[in-house]
């Protein structure tokens, strides 16, 4: 494929071309990744507002030039609202990538340790209103854009934390360890990771009816860039999908040369830019590049596939999603496993329609076709690692994780909203699904959101 000169601007049928070839790059499935976010929280008092300087303070032995940096290369970045995040470069297997990213995280816990810091045990702030520290175009771009459609995508930027999984997008083939494939398993282990990992379920100190209020927050910003792309039965090249969604999603900024602002005018696509909505000001292939980085799908094709649903985890337990997901898709017997455990959450679709998607955030596994689905997955994994010599360790944490709560249609969000309460064996009924009794602490409570 010729690429045009970044000079040039960018015909429709060049941006086409340069999306399919781009976002999935075929070859043998097998590489791990992992981008983890964390809030950063204060030892002492987890309410006390942390400086963004005291986090640079704890970190800059980590990052200053000339230094070692992290041990196994992963690379730290912040978020808008301070948040911290680890990136790893691509490991040959699961157990490299756990190895490599628990030596680094390691090492970035101590450096915070030293200045009297903490990564947070949840995927959103559940008391702080924190604000943005970043100031760069982007992020004030970013806030004009999300606030047409209210708070929301100030709360993503400043007061959520993930996990992202990233793995390979597969080969050319039709089977399991094809991409076509894999991006349909993607999609259909979505709702399932939502659910097993919800750990959201408190904002500004309450209650607000969802087991991952991250997930429902990311719901109610801009579709044209949050939702999974529409899955038409025509389709039979997720390209095709992919492509369409690109240039039809929402503009969320425009470089400008400084002074200007960045602000991208409301409704204008990137198609209706290519097409002149934006007057003599046309764009050029970095442009097209950049707006893939500015689309928060749950599953993002860039080159690999990266896994953008599960909420941050306490302590260690970022390594229980990092292979689960991993060995769904990796190990073909699990992945044959996870499509047909998964199959009832598709209503006959491609993929599973947004209702499963918001079902899995309010209710987690407590719902009983999620928690069928759920539970199915980690017995496949935990086969598929019983058969890899190397993994008997992990193979235990990931017992262990399904024992405490997949097993017991629980999640994490549980241990947060009954701290003294035990975990019970058996069906478990959650009154925090309704709370009949609690106020919801605003939107997005179940009652009041529309999907």
């Amino acid at each position: 494929m010729t690429t045009a000169p970044a000079a040039v601007p960018l015909r429709e049928a060049d941006a086409e071309a340069h999306i399919g070839g781009t976002c999935f790059t075929t070859g043998p499935p097998g590489r791990v990744g992992a981008e983890l976010e964390w809030l950063v929280h204060d030892r002492a008092d987890p309410r006390r507002m942390v400086p963004a300087r005291r986090v640079d303070a704890a970190l800059a032995a980590l990052e200053r030039p000339g230094t070692a940096g992290l041990p196994c290369g992963s690379r730290l970045t912040r978020e808008p609202g301070g948040q911290v995040e680890l990136s790893t470069p691509p490991a040959a297997s699961l157990t490299e990538a756990v190895r490599a990213t628990a030596t680094d995280l390691a090492a970035v816990r101590s450096a915070l340790a030293g200045e009297g810091l903490a990564t947070g045990p949840l995927g959103l702030e559940p008391v702080r209103d924190l604000p943005r520290v970043l100031h760069h175009p982007r992020y004030g771009a970013m806030e004009s854009s999300f606030d047409r459609a209210g708070p929301w995508g100030r709360v993503m930027m400043r007061a959520t934390a993930s996990v992202q999984i990233n793995l390979d997008a597969g080969d050319d083939s039709d089977g399991p360890t094809g991409y076509r494939y894999r991006w349909r398993l993607a999609h259909r282990l979505g709702p399932v990771l939502v659910a097993a990992f919800a750990n959201s379920p408190l904002w500004r100190g309450r209650r607000t009816g969802w087991v991952s209020t991250r997930q429902a927050i990311w719901a109610r910003m801009d579709p044209t860039r949050t939702r999974p792309p529409d899955a038409d039965p025509t389709d039979t090249d997720p390209r095709t999908a992919w492509t369409r969604y690109v240039l039809d999603a929402h503009l969320l900024c425009v470089r400008r040369t400084p002074p200007a602002g960045w602000d991208a005018p409301g409704g204008v696509t990137f198609r209706s830019w290519l097409r002149g909505a934006l007057g003599d000001h046309r764009p050029r292939p970095d442009d097209l590049d950049y707006h893939l980085g500015t689309l928060f799908p749950p599953v993002r094709p860039r080159g690999w596939l990266e896994l953008r649903m599960v909420d941050a985890q306490s302590g260690d337990r970022w390594a229980v999603p990092l292979a689960l997901a991993a060995t769904l898709l990796d190990d073909p017997v699990a992945a044959e496993a996870a499509h047909a455990a998964t199959e009832p959450l598709t209503r006959g679709r491609p993929h599973p329609p947004t209702a499963v998607w918001l079902r899995a955030a309010q209710r987690g596994p407590a719902d009983p076709e999620l928690g069928r689905a759920v539970r199915a997955c980690f017995a496949a994994a935990d086969a598929a690692l019983g058969r890899d010599p190397h993994a008997a360790g992990l193979r235990g944490v990931v017992a262990d994780f399904a024992d405490r709560y997949a097993a017991r249609g629980r999640c994490p969000a549980d241990d947060h909203l009954h701290p003294d309460r035990p975990a019970r064996p058996g069906p478990v009924h959650r009154q925090h699904t309704t709370h009949q009794a609690d106020r919801p602490a605003d939107p997005p409570a179940p009652g009041r959101y529309r999907p």
